[in-house]
């Protein structure tokens, strides 16, 4: 049935998303799949069975909008613990399903048609989407290879009075840059004074390395008064199907996010709630995490020294990127399926995390695999 003035579509660009492409072609081709963004091994033991006990107790029906109040209690004491941040459990926490929803729910909360929203590049495909759906138009700054720090100067320079948001996210998905303390200085000097709010996305919180500490926009209280800030269990606890997470902001913003939200999804799943309420308390489920990753991405970038691939080692989250610029001059899309299609192992190309073609001779691996698979990868990736 054709639909001729009927059915307009608002994103006359977007086709299916580069992760699917390459998981489809890795399974097509027999692929090694490292451009797939998740872990393919399971979540702790305790959680499971915190589930299945949930599950079999009684709790599958609706818990209330915001979340069970013991879940978000256990976050409130988890953020005073870890950055010294005070959070109403009952005003200024949300647990949603999953980041992406909390994402689109705080954008549609903050933004009007013609708003701009400060957007860095290369960027996580659902911020733009989220964006433009709400009218809004995002201004691009690029982060630039090999250490993608923010030009502030630029950012600042791009503020206009139709400004209305910024958004950030460390530890930095494709990149794994983090942000820093002077950073988060930077930023607070440049928002000073004006009616801007901010979105960061911290959905790789725990997964940073070389002792370095999370500068969550939570520890500096003149940043998390316009702040909403999005937190995942799925990528703390390699649960990522289970599609949940959490999202933080003062009481005025927390009340306009939730009016949005409950008409998105209303709630989120019972069980997978009460087992986090039970399971947050044991610490060291979270604060282990970025040991175990570092030891991945330590496998990746000692076993490419021996490669042609130029590299920086990730600050954080489990990608790691790689520059191909000795090895050939295709565009980072083209080799990607080269490499998939002859060598047989599935990247991911930066490009794709642009609005615009950038092609860099950049490639993402996630190290968020087993051991044997990673090695199996570097035995490939060093014989090209």
């Amino acid at each position: 049935m054709q639909y001729p003035g009927l059915l307009q579509t608002k994103f006359p660009k977007v086709t299916t998303t580069i992760f699917t492409k390459m998981s489809q072609l890795a399974l097509e081709e027999q692929a090694l799949n490292l451009a797939q963004g998740f872990p393919d091994f399971q979540p702790p033991e305790s959680l499971l069975k915190e589930v299945e006990k949930a599950l079999r107790s009684g709790a599958n029906q609706y818990a209330p909008m915001a979340g069970l109040v013991g879940l978000r209690e256990q976050i409130s004491q988890k953020m005073e613990s870890l950055y010294s941040a005070t959070y109403d459990p009952l005003t200024e926490i949300t647990v949603v399903p999953g980041a992406t929803v909390g994402i689109y729910a705080a954008l549609t909360a903050m933004l009007r048609p013609n708003d701009e929203v400060i957007v860095f590049e290369p960027a996580y495909d659902c911020y733009v989407p989220a964006i433009e759906a709400n009218g809004a138009i995002p201004i691009f700054v690029e982060l630039k290879y090999p250490d993608y720090k923010p030009d502030w100067n630029e950012v600042r320079k791009l503020l206009t009075s139709k400004t209305k948001a910024i958004i950030l996210n460390s530890p930095h998905n494709p990149t794994g840059a983090t942000l820093s303390a002077f950073d988060m200085l930077k930023l607070e000097k440049l928002v000073k004074g004006r009616d801007i709010f901010i979105l960061s996305d911290e959905v790789y919180e725990h997964i940073i390395f070389d002792g370095q500490e999370h500068q969550s926009l939570a520890r500096y209280p003149k940043l998390a008064e316009r702040t909403f800030i999005v937190f995942s269990f799925g990528k703390t606890y390699h649960a990522t199907g289970w599609k949940l997470g959490y999202v933080l902001a003062p009481k005025e913003l927390t009340s306009e996010f939730r009016k949005i939200y409950q008409y998105m999804a209303f709630a989120a799943n019972t069980p997978m709630q009460v087992a986090f309420q039970n399971i947050l308390p044991h610490k060291d489920l979270y604060l282990e995490i970025a040991a175990m990753y570092q030891q991945k991405r330590d496998i990746i970038t000692n076993g490419l020294a021996a490669s042609r691939f130029k590299f920086k080692p990730s600050n954080g989250t489990y990608f790691q990127l790689v520059d191909y610029t000795k090895i050939c001059d295709l565009q980072d899309d083209e080799f990607a399926i080269q490499l998939t299609k002859v060598n047989k192992i599935a990247l991911i190309p930066v490009s794709s995390f642009f609005r615009k073609n950038n092609h860099q001779k950049l490639l993402r691996i996630c190290f968020a695999k087993d051991n044997e698979v990673l090695n199996k990868g570097l035995e490939i990736l060093c014989k090209i």
